[in-house]
């Protein structure tokens, strides 16, 4: 399917068009939408939200820090309020976090670094290759249908997204490695997804991944 370039303005973190009436929500994943592209739905204590993705010449980093030090940071304990996870890095030690907040795109400010949850969704949604999936990875409690809740991926599921621009070589596609969350696993370690098999692990803080903002927009 064509993907179209994002539109729209706005800065309030969590909300749509800041001073206007937000528009209807989007409903095709790869959708362009809100300074990104529509990647699909999370559910945060009860809340639904669209979560947008950034594109990614403008939104990914190739190599960020979760830290610059082994050490560890209050308030990033969340599997799903990337939000609040980001913004507790917000500062030059945190590299990925600190490149997500910084961001303004297409009159946007409320780019955030994804939480493991969240980062999970955009694996699930736009998965950009063909290859098997590591069937001990994939569970998201937080996750909202078409897919499975509390549910490991299979060899097959998800297969690769359908939105061609997503797919691996082309413009919007995620690169087939390890992209950090904003979730701390301990002291010493982040949570990163591998987006060639969807393997969800932890790293040394003190490594470089890639980084790919989000936003999210209440239903």
């Amino acid at each position: 399917m064509p993907v179209l370039s994002a539109f729209g303005a706005g800065s309030a973190r969590g909300f749509g068009f800041s001073g206007r009436t937000t528009p209807s929500g989007p409903t095709v994943i790869g959708q362009a939408f809100g300074g990104g592209y529509y990647a699909g739905k999370i559910n945060d204590s009860g809340t639904q939200y669209y979560l947008i993705v950034a594109p990614k010449a403008t939104g990914e980093s190739s190599s960020k820090q979760w830290k610059t030090t082994n050490t560890t940071t209050s308030g990033t304990s969340s599997v799903i309020d990337g939000p609040s996870n980001s913004a507790s890095m917000n500062n030059a030690s945190h590299p990925a976090a600190q490149f997500c907040e910084g961001l303004s795109i297409g009159g946007y400010t409320d780019w955030y670094l994804p939480a493991k949850n969240e980062l999970e969704v955009l694996y699930y949604f736009l998965k950009p290759s063909t290859a098997t999936n590591a069937t001990a990875s994939g569970s998201n409690a937080n996750a909202v249908s078409p897919e499975p809740i509390s549910t490991n991926y299979t060899l097959g599921s998800p297969a690769q997204t359908s939105v061609s621009a997503f797919q691996v070589g082309n413009s919007e596609a995620f690169a087939t490695s390890d992209y950090w969350s904003s979730t701390q696993d301990s002291a010493l370690q982040g949570w990163a997804q591998r987006f060639s098999n969807g393997d969800q692990n932890r790293y040394s803080k003190v490594n470089s991944l890639y980084a790919r903002a989000v936003r999210r927009i209440a239903v």
